[in-house]
């Protein structure tokens, strides 16, 4: 295993711990607006973790990602170019990357519920299709290398 597949790992593995936290978040049935703060930062820092990811497989390819206004976004496009994601996972990733934006810029007491459960209930099939297409992508990559 190579420094890249173990760093990948290693994030994958913290961006696990804290969806099981969140999963233990959901399961308080009355939440109040600690448990949706609690929420709102689980979700970021899974978001985080998938841009460590990209930040992490671009510098292996040798690029560093140029640090503007916009740089979340550039980072998205800039792996899409790069075909470490697809532009259909990009634009999924579009809802997650702007309430990202929202809870680290907003007041935590501005939080609804019914806002933050359609980001939580399309995680597990947002986590899947970002393994999926970085299995792809280390494949193609190792495929490369001699």
């Amino acid at each position: 295993m190579d420094e890249l597949s173990r760093e990948i790992d290693a994030e994958k593995e913290s961006i696990l711990a804290t969806i099981q936290a969140l999963n233990k978040a959901l399961e308080r049935k009355d939440k109040t607006i600690v448990e949706l703060a609690a929420i709102a930062m689980f979700l970021q820092n899974i978001y985080n973790g998938i841009e460590n990811i990209l930040k992490r497989s671009l510098k292996y390819m040798g690029i560093s990602p140029v640090l503007s206004g916009s740089w979340h976004k550039d980072l998205l496009d800039l792996s899409v170019d790069k075909k470490i994601i697809s532009l259909e996972f990009s634009r999924k990733l579009d809802e997650l990357r702007a309430f990202r934006h929202f809870s680290l810029y907003g007041y935590g007491i501005m939080l609804e519920e019914e806002k933050l459960m359609p980001l939580v209930h399309n995680l597990p099939d947002l986590w899947k299709d970002f393994e999926s297409e970085l299995f792809v992508f280390l494949k193609g990559r190792n495929s490369k290398q001699p």
